[in-house]
């Protein structure tokens, strides 16, 4: 669970962030994995918001049998899923100007 002190720090970072716009940015993807997943789920507490991914292969079955394997957690603070808010927006948004409005 997020204490205080965390939430302190990424609200310190989120500060940080903007007031620094021009920091560069290198991200090492040396340890990095790629994991596909169709299904994923949330849930929040106060101080943190929980995304649960997984797969689903439950194409012949009623709802009521489906089984979702899930093979990953991540676990944000509320400020770091707010910024994962507007990413995924902004993404979302560019996906369906060049391909065409999503339905669902």
């Amino acid at each position: 669970m997020a204490t205080k002190a965390a939430q302190d720090k990424d609200e310190k970072a989120a500060a940080g962030e903007q007031a620094s716009s021009a920091a560069k940015v290198r991200f090492n993807s040396a340890n990095l994995k790629s994991s596909y997943a169709n299904f994923c789920n949330a849930t929040s507490t106060r101080e943190e918001v929980v995304l649960n991914f997984g797969v689903s292969n439950n194409w012949d079955r009623t709802p009521q049998d489906m089984e979702i394997e899930l093979s990953h957690r991540i676990v944000l603070s509320p400020f770091a899923a707010k910024r994962l808010h507007t990413l995924l927006a902004k993404l979302m948004t560019e996906y369906e100007t060049r391909y065409g409005e999503l339905k669902g």
